[in-house]
């Protein structure tokens, strides 16, 4: 079941101005971050504490005798919610967010990311660097090695750049390599990306990605659920992973050797729910060893852009998200927006339904840009697709 958190906020009467409501906002703000910075508190022992006490505000208020009653939490950890001990000073955080302009993006909020808060243990809090839209609920994450060959790259690249180009927003973690390419092949085809950190969006790690983080930001989003003055330590990848398939429809592995976190992120992928794909590498590589396993276990083959999209596509249609939802809203979010190269399209169909290759041949482009673009439309809400890749066209007049 999904989880019932109460944003909690006060009632404001008519005679309250904006600034007033404003206020209650920030305060509620600053109580989530305040749950968040209490010292050896994690995220499922604030997951447990939100689902018995309803608010972050009620949590911090409560005694230490009834925090004991709710059970699960370690003792320290209690003692120092009891006590309000925080391992950052809550207001010098909330002060740097606001001026280093980020966002605190909390479990309950009407758009926190759905596929995000139907994972077992949600992040409490998320820090956003950037804008999470609706459309990034039809995402796909792309991960893979940190020692990626070119080839790997390059691959990761189309592959990434043909995903945004048909509207699907491309999710990764940020680090050198496959997943630096992935947000880099999203952003070449003007598309949305996301990029899940390991460390505190103050960090700039790594170094050398420092223009691809502005690239992002103007493209899609940087997220985290680590404070302000987290440093990248190991330990804290395990827990980005989760969010990073969390966040997705599926996640793609390219160039995972035996041992790398893509196969981590793979597991929790699986766990969630979700559809897992890996990219075919040269035998006996060490660069693929762990891709390969995937495929023997029984992940989807990705050799290009459409193997993925025809998996997902019957979520994108019909709405679905991964995991149960009892009222699942669609997730098209650009709908009756068609771009000029769409609208080409749009004008070749009717009603009657057209097979891919007579629509491509009409529109005089080839049959991977049109089956890209067709897709787009699809997402808009647009086009329908039959059968044995036949359209037709849904918009009023046709």
């Amino acid at each position: 079941m999904p989880r019932q958190i109460r944003n909690w906020s006060p009632s404001i009467e008519p005679g309250d101005n904006l600034q007033s409501s404003e206020s209650h906002s920030e305060q509620n703000r600053i109580a989530w971050l305040k749950l968040k910075l209490v010292t050896g508190l994690g995220n499922r022992s604030v997951l447990h504490l939100l689902e018995k006490f309803g608010s972050p505000e009620n949590i911090l208020c409560a005694g230490l005798k009834d925090l004991r009653a709710a059970g699960v939490v370690r003792q320290p950890a209690l003692e120092a919610l009891a006590a309000k001990r925080f391992f950052r000073d809550p207001e010098a955080q909330w002060l740097k967010l606001k001026a280093l302009n980020i966002r605190l993006l909390c479990l309950g909020d009407a758009d926190y990311p759905s596929n995000l808060a139907t994972i077992p243990d949600p992040p409490a809090v998320v820090f956003v660097s950037g804008k999470i839209e609706p459309r990034d609920l039809v995402s796909i994450a792309v991960v893979g090695s940190r020692f990626a060959s070119p080839a790997g790259i390059l691959f990761t690249r189309r592959l990434c750049s043909d995903l945004a180009m048909s509207g699907i927003t491309v999710v990764s973690g940020f680090a050198v390599g496959i997943d630096s390419a992935a947000h880099r092949g999203a952003i070449s085809a003007k598309g949305r990306t996301l990029a899940v950190l390991g460390c505190g969006l103050d960090h700039d790690y790594p170094s050398i990605n420092a223009d691809l983080k502005r690239e992002i930001h103007d493209y899609g989003a940087l997220l985290t659920e680590f404070a302000l003055g987290t440093p990248p330590a190991p330990g804290n990848f395990p827990a980005r992973n989760r969010i990073i398939s969390g966040l997705s429809l599926g996640v793609v592995v390219v160039e995972a050797a035996e041992r790398s976190g893509s196969l981590i992120t793979a597991r929790l992928a699986l766990e969630q729910g979700r559809e897992v794909f890996a990219v075919p590498g040269v035998a006996q590589s060490l660069r693929s060893t762990g891709s390969h396993r995937l495929l023997k276990q029984g992940a989807k083959l990705a050799e290009c852009a459409e193997d993925i999209i025809e998996e997902i596509r019957p979520l994108i249609r019909t709405g679905v998200r991964p995991r149960e939802n009892p009222d699942p809203a669609p997730v098209i979010a650009q709908e009756g927006i068609a771009s000029g190269e769409e609208s080409i399209l749009l004008r070749i169909m009717d009603k009657i339904p057209k097979h891919i290759d007579e629509i491509a041949n009409h529109a005089g482009m080839p049959v991977h840009r049109a089956a890209a673009m067709l897709l787009a439309l699809e997402l808009k809400g647009l086009v329908s697709q039959l059968p044995g890749k036949y359209f037709i066209c849904n918009r009023p007049g046709q």
